[in-house]
This record gives structure tokens, sequence and C-alpha cells, in this order.
């Protein structure tokens, strides 16, 4: 339930074509839903905060997931392929994005996009995480400009696409390894710099621990550190940050 579906709701009632019952029965589980006794759905999130509810799916069984979304998609507008197959028998247009490791189904594709984010990752095995803050950004109704494979091992690649960075309104960088990559963006733009550390790595990397210290370390000012593999939060925090720009604008 979003604000659209609410005003439209609202008009039913007040032009009579639906009753206030029926509108009441719609209503009555607005705030939040249990499902089964391993969910309660935040109905109410795309009213306070502008976006729905996501589902996380690691550790939750596809039998859950499925539970999960078929409840979300009757109300509303990382996964693994078995989350992504048990969820679509029961929502017929639940999509699965490989690369991303995400599902997802989007209720107005047509909607209108907003220039402003550019996205940035280090090496082509950051990608799963760089598109899935792509994909958040563009269900969020935003279309990032993609730099991929630009990392600090060679660093001269990333020198034609200044101009495409010191145009943004915001910036997403992510990376693994040592993580440096953020530092470098952060020097070039005056828009602020949203980092993901990446889990990928070896050795000393801790899992994506020796790039997350070296962003919330970076000497670069206007640089803010999401979690590892948060691709998702970066897309979700970016969106705000460029929605409130092109209000303004």
């Amino acid at each position: 339930m979003d604000e659209s579906r609410l005003s439209i709701l609202l008009q039913n009632v007040s032009d009579g074509s639906l009753s206030v019952e029926d509108a009441l029965s719609q209503l009555r589980g607005l705030p939040y839903e249990a499902v089964g006794d391993f969910a309660t759905l935040d109905h109410h999130r795309a009213l306070r905060s502008g976006f729905p509810e996501t589902i996380y799916c690691e550790s939750k069984t596809p039998e859950q997931v499925a539970a999960i979304a078929e409840r979300l998609a009757e109300r509303s507008p990382r996964p693994s392929r078995a989350h992504f197959d048990a969820a679509a028998e029961r929502v017929a247009d639940l999509r699965w994005h490989e690369l991303a490791r995400c599902l997802w189904m989007d209720r107005e594709p047509d909607a209108p996009r907003s220039e402003g984010v550019v996205l940035i990752c280090a090496g082509t095995s950051d990608l799963p995480v760089l598109e899935e803050a792509a994909l958040t950004l563009d269900l969020m109704g935003h279309r990032p400009h993609r730099i991929s494979d630009v990392g600090v091992a060679g660093l001269h690649r990333i020198f034609p696409h200044i101009p495409a960075i010191q145009s943004a309104n915001v910036v997403i960088v992510v990376a693994g390894m040592e993580g440096a990559l953020a530092s470098v963006v952060g020097g070039l733009t005056n828009a602020p710099v949203i980092a993901v550390p990446t889990s990928v790595g070896y050795g000393a990397s801790f899992g994506g621990v020796s790039a997350l210290l070296t962003m919330l370390n970076s000497c670069a000012s206007g640089v803010a550190v999401v979690n590892i593999d948060n691709g998702f939060g970066a897309g979700h925090l970016a969106a705000l940050i460029n929605s409130k720009i092109e209000a303004k604008s």
C-alpha cells in the first residue's frame, strides 16, 4: 500500500464505488501482517519511507520466501535460485536477476527514471553488488550511470569518466580487495560518495573487513560507508539523496 493506492482507495469510498466495509477490510492489515509464525510484514513502510518492504532471503527457506513474496505481491505492488523458483510458483510476474541475486517485481515499469547517480565498481568480481544497487535504484525511479572495472591497480582507467563523476548528484563506489577506490573518487567530486566494501578478496581481506576498514578510514571528505556487500542499502540511500536534489532543481 503506497500513497497512490491509498488515494485511489479513499476516492473510491468517496464516490461510492467501494463500501466502507470493503475499504476497512483492505486497510485492516495496513500496519503489519503476520505470516505463519516466522514473519511479520510491514505494509506501512512505503507510506513512511517511500519504498516498500524488501525480503532479505539469506537464511530463510524457499518456502518462507515464497509465502512472504506471495503476501507482499497481493498487498503491494540475497536469494538463491531456489528462493525464486518457490516464490514464482505463487507470484506469476516475479522476476529473477541472476547476477544481482535478487528476485523482484515492478508494478510501475513505465514510471520515469531520474538521472544523477553514478555507480562505480573497482573490478568485474564486484559486479554482483553493483547490479544489486543498480536494480534498487531502478525500482526506486533512478537510472544510474555505470562505470565498471576501474580499480586502483589500473587507476588511469577512471580518467575518461571524471566528467561524469563530477557531474553526479551522488556516487556509489563498490570495491573489494583493499577498497581504496572510494577515497580516490571522494577526492574527485563534491558529490556525496557512498562506499560499499565487498567480500571479494583473499588472505588478509577477511571477507571484506579489510575494504570496510579502508573505507571507514578514508582521508577524503564526503565518503560514507555501508556494510559489506550491501548494494541494496547503498542504492536505497543514493535514491533518497538524488530524489531530494531532483525535487529542489
